[in-house]
């Protein structure tokens, strides 16, 4: 009896939330010890890069490779995006920012100095121009179809069946 060994699983299961409270140092600034990152996706823009290994790989229940390599890949999954992310946003950011600020700044400009003017200059003249349309209008195209009406309206349309 002494000789038998059970095999136990044992697991603790924690809240994201908790996980991430229990790795902050005890002692932080003003006094908190678990102080919130700010957001840097509020309108979630990039919700679709929420990308985590399970929803690269996974083992449906019938097939299952070994604890530790199971373990060792999702670990060299999570360090190789969080060191190739880091590495290109340190290399890339700066230059990618300074482009799309000069792309948006002459966006910008373009709209301000030259689109919206123009539209606020049609605009204006649209109430001159639609005083020499209605002119017109009343001039020519009115007269020609009242008295396509009044031509047209003598005449009278029978139909016989046989």
């Amino acid at each position: 009896m002494g000789l038998e060994r059970e095999k136990s699983d044992t697991s603790i299961i924690m809240d994201e939330d908790e996980f991430n409270r229990s790795i902050e140092p005890i002692l932080s600034k003003k006094g908190k010890v678990y102080a919130a990152e700010p957001d840097r996706d509020p309108n979630d823009v990039n919700a679709y890069l929420k990308v985590g290994f399970e929803d690269v790989v996974a083992e449906p229940v019938s097939t299952h490779s070994f604890d530790k390599v199971w373990i060792g890949s999702h670990a060299a999954f999570e360090l190789v995006k969080f060191i190739i992310y880091r590495l290109l946003t340190t290399l890339l950011a700066v230059p990618i920012a300074f482009i799309l600020g000069l792309v948006f700044a002459v966006h910008s400009c373009i709209h301000i100095w030259l689109v919206m003017p123009v539209i606020q200059s049609c605009l204006m003249l649209l109430p001159s121009l639609q005083i020499v349309w209605r002119s017109l209008t009343n001039m020519f195209i009115t007269p020609l179809f009242h008295s396509m009406g009044k031509s047209l309206s003598s005449i009278q349309v029978q139909t016989i069946e046989n």
